[in-house]
Parts: structure tokens; C-alpha cells; sequence
């Protein structure tokens, strides 16, 4: 059997995990089978592209879990016309599942080389409506807010107030956070008027540490 035989097999076997787990909303599912996660990792872990576990990108950092990119893409209860913002672009994968799904994507990373690599993977895939960012993400980008939904895909100590300032009335902020850098919380936080917010505890999860002006500082970080 071919690696191409292999891989389909594989991501129709982590299609039917992900709907097994509770992921329902059709264009969620959609977005995941058709976003070649296979090019958002390194040659040597292509056959692993569609296995159900984080794997490592460049600067130590990760590829999300699939079920997880799918059930916080799910939780921000997305619209075709809605605009987006996502703090970690990591390898770009996340972006390009958010932008088979809605009008536009902005995403922050906080390290050089991920955002160049992400902007011209994403580029070179044909993801014309994602920008991306080198900057802290805990400040959100204002300049373009404000957004239908953001998502967090680092765990903070709390959830950043920038972050929910730059949310429309009605917006959806899915965070994880905690105290713990070693387990979060998954949040949603929904803005339901300018003062107000509403939080939903969505389960116990596991991210690398929001380093940044709202977030853990690069000190408490190395130290943890």
C-alpha cells in the first residue's frame, strides 16, 4: 500500500474518532478533512500527520491534537461571515482549519520563525484570507478588531483583558487558563455586553504556557 493509501486511511480513521468524540458541526468536520495537516509538519512526520496526539514543530512548540483543534474551532460556534482571531499560529494548521470556515483570520505568533514559516505555508496553500502577525498575542491586534470569535491555543495564568475588549458584543473567546502551566482549563468566555462576560468551563486540558504582557512572563516560564 502507497503512503498516499496510508494517510487516507488514516485521516478517514481520525474523521470518525473525531465525530466518535462528540464533534458535530458539520463544517468543523468539513474543515478537518480537507485541511492536509500532512503539510503542516516536518518530512519525517508526515506518517504521523494523522494520528491523534500533538506532535513537534520548530522553537519546541506543537501541532495541536486534532480533536482539540476541532473541539475549540466548535466551541467559538463560527459563521460563515465571521472574522476571527487567533493568538499562537504555531505551524499554521489551526489558521487554515479556521479559514476553510470563515471570512477572515488573523493570527498572532510570538516567535519569528513560526510566523514566516506559517505565512508562506499558508500562502503557498492558498489560504488567501489569513494574515499573520509576529508580536504578543496576549495584546490581541487591534487594529482589526473587533472580532466574532477568538482562540487561545497556549495556557495563560488568567484570561487577558485585551483579549475580551476586542470582542464584539456577543463574541466568543476560547481560551485555556489556569494557574497550573501544566493543566488548564478549557474556557469560553462570551462578552454579553461591554462590562460583562459569561464563562463556560468546557474540561481539563493541556497547552504550553501564553508567554507575554498578560499572560506568563518569559521568566516564570523557563523557571516552571
Amino acid at each position: 500500500m502507497t503512503r498516499e493509501l496510508f494517510q487516507r486511511k488514516d485521516k478517514q480513521q481520525f474523521l470518525d474518532l473525531l465525530e466518535a468524540r462528540g464533534i458535530s458541526d458539520k463544517r468543523v468536520l468539513k474543515a478537518m478533512a480537507t485541511v492536509p495537516r500532512e503539510a503542516f509538519v516536518g518530512r519525517d512526520l508526515v506518517d504521523s500527520a494523522y494520528r491523534d496526539s500533538p506532535l513537534p514543530i520548530e522553537e519546541g512548540q506543537t501541532i495541536s491534537q486534532p480533536y482539540i483543534v476541532a473541539l475549540m474551532t466548535e466551541a467559538m460556534q463560527l459563521g460563515p461571515d465571521d472574522k476571527v482571531l487567533e493568538i499562537g499560529t504555531g505551524s499554521g494548521y489551526a489558521a487554515a482549519v479556521l479559514a476553510s470556515i470563515v471570512k477572515q483570520v488573523y493570527t498572532i505568533e510570538r516567535y519569528p520563525l513560526l510566523a514566516d514559516h506559517a505565512a508562506e505555508r499558508l500562502e503557498e496553500l492558498g489560504y488567501d484570507n489569513v494574515a499573520v502577525l509576529c508580536g504578543d498575542g496576549t495584546l490581541g491586534w487591534p487594529e482589526h478588531a473587533p472580532y466574532d470569535a477568538i482562540v487561545v491555543t497556549a495556557g495563560g495564568p488568567d484570561v487577558p483583558k485585551s483579549l475580551v475588549s476586542q470582542l464584539v458584543i456577543g463574541g466568543r473567546l476560547v481560551i485555556p487558563a489556569g494557574p497550573d502551566q501544566h493543566r488548564q482549563q478549557l474556557l469560553r468566555v462570551t462578552r454579553v455586553a461591554a462590562a460583562k462576560t459569561q464563562t463556560e468551563d468546557l474540561g481539563g486540558v493541556r497547552f504550553v504556557p501564553l508567554i507575554g504582557e498578560e499572560g506568563w512572563s518569559e521568566s516564570e516560564a523557563k523557571w516552571r
